[in-house]
C-alpha cells in the first residue's frame, strides 16, 4: 500500500496529468516524453518517478484523466443543447462533431487523437484505450432509445471517431467543416428518432 499523498504531491500529481493528456493528445503516444511532460508541468524531471512507477504508467494514467475530461466537457456542452430542447443524439453528434471539437486537439476526444497508434503499444496501454472506446461507444447508447437497432452505438461512435480524425486532416477551410456538416446530417438522419428533435 502507498503512502497517502500530500495535498502538494497531489497538485503536482494532477498537473502532470494535465500535461500528459495535452500532450497525448497534441502528439500521440510515440511523441510523448517524460522530460517534456514534467517541463510543461513546471516540474523537474527528477521527480517523475515520486508520481509514476514508468512512463507507460504515466501514459495509461493521461489517457484516463483525457477521457475523463473530454466527456465532462461533451456533457456539459451536451446539457445545454438538451435544456434547449435538442435529442440526446442530435447534442451528441453536434458536440462531438462540432468545429470547437475539431480545433481543440489538445482537449478533444483521445480516442479520436490516439486510436491509430493502439495497435503499436503494449498490451497494458492497449486495454486502457480498448476501456475509452468502449466508454466512447456507453456514451452513444446513452442517447439512444431502448429499441434502437442492435450495433447502433458502435456504428455512430465508429462515424464520430472516424468524422473528427478526416475532418482534422482536411483543416476547416480545406473541407472539416463540410465533413462535420455531411457526418452531422447523415448520422442524424438515420438514427435520430422523429419527434425526440426539436
Amino acid at each position: 500500500m502507498s503512502a497517502p499523498r500530500t495535498a502538494r504531491h497531489q497538485q503536482s500529481h494532477e498537473r502532470i496529468l494535465d500535461a500528459a493528456a495535452r500532450a497525448v493528445r497534441r502528439s500521440g503516444i510515440a511523441g510523448v516524453g517524460v522530460a517534456d511532460v514534467m517541463k510543461e508541468a513546471g516540474l523537474t524531471h527528477g521527480g517523475f518517478y515520486a508520481h509514476f512507477a514508468s512512463r507507460d504508467a504515466l501514459l495509461a494514467d493521461a489517457l484516463e484523466h483525457a477521457a475523463d475530461q473530454s466527456n465532462a466537457r461533451v456533457r456539459e456542452r451536451m446539457r445545454t443543447r438538451l435544456d434547449a430542447g435538442e435529442s440526446p443524439l442530435r447534442a451528441l453528434v453536434s458536440e462531438y462533431l462540432s468545429e470547437t471539437h475539431m480545433d481543440a486537439l489538445e482537449l478533444g476526444c483521445p480516442v479520436a487523437a490516439v486510436s491509430s497508434d493502439m495497435q503499436r503499444t503494449g498490451e497494458g496501454l492497449r486495454e486502457v484505450a480498448k476501456s475509452r472506446v468502449r466508454g466512447l461507444a456507453r456514451l452513444v447508447e446513452d442517447t439512444l432509445p431502448p429499441d434502437a437497432a442492435s450495433g447502433s452505438a458502435w456504428a455512430i461512435a465508429a462515424s464520430l471517431v472516424g468524422a473528427i480524425q478526416m475532418a482534422r486532416v482536411l483543416g476547416a477551410d480545406s473541407g472539416g467543416r463540410e465533413v462535420l456538416q455531411a457526418c452531422r446530417e447523415a448520422l442524424l438522419a438515420q438514427y435520430e428518432r422523429p419527434g425526440l428533435q426539436t
